[in-house]
């Protein structure tokens, strides 16, 4: 993925310019390879240049900046970096957390911008909707897939069955539903204006679908 590795190096040359090119890409190649470990089916490269895009549409739309646009670009790279399906509620999310202050702050972040990448990961525990600025544009670019067009959301669905592929269908089914509920009970499922205008009605539309589904059988 040689286009993901520019786009890691384009990003810490803006965020650490003084970073040695060598930190920059050993730890962007560790990064990428985690994201195509062999256990990966949604939580993939996939789904990581989905958020970048995202995050592009945004930035395209003035929601956030083009620095913070840079900044939301590395927390999605650390955000499933350490990712164990069988692993307990947070516990990925804390270790990737755990991961992206030793990475940044190795190559030389400022500490304020070290600390809002490791809030945005730690926030995609639970997906709470944040007000504004960048943590409002992450969390919406981390659930653009709920408003994926029809074939990809059922390739999204299905890829996410096969990383728990242990979990019993009946199990499956209950807790897959107990998630996407607290969703559609939202006033909204996105947090910015964008989001809300593009994404939200084909989001809801998917996510009724889905839960009709799981809880017809």
């Amino acid at each position: 993925m040689p286009a993901l590795i520019t786009w890691w190096k384009l990003d810490l040359a803006e965020l650490a310019p003084d970073a040695h090119h060598d930190a920059v890409l050993a730890i962007g190649s560790d990064l990428l390879q985690r994201w195509t470990e062999p256990h990966r089916r949604y939580h993939s490269t996939r789904h990581l240049v989905e958020v970048f895009w995202a995050l592009e549409d945004l930035e395209e739309r003035h929601e956030i900046s083009a620095r913070e646009g840079a900044l939301g670009r590395v927390a999605g790279w650390f955000h499933d970096a350490v990712y164990d399906p069988a692993a307990g509620g947070g516990a990925n999310e804390a270790d990737s957390a755990d991961l992206a202050v030793r990475d940044l702050q190795a190559l030389g972040l400022a500490r304020g911008d070290v600390n809002t990448v490791r809030d945005l990961v730690l926030a995609s525990t639970t997906h709470d909707s944040p007000t504004d600025g960048l943590p409002a544009a992450f969390h919406d670019a981390d659930l653009w897939i709920l408003s994926s067009e029809p074939a990809r959301y059922a390739d999204y669905t299905a890829a996410v069955r096969q990383e728990y592929a242990a979990v019993p269908d009946d199990a499956f089914r209950s807790g897959r539903a107990s998630v996407l509920r607290p969703f559609l009970e939202r006033d909204a499922i996105y947090a910015t204006r964008t989001a809300r205008k593009l994404w939200e009605d084909a989001a809801r539309a998917n996510l009724a679908h889905e839960l009709e589904a799981l809880t017809s059988i």
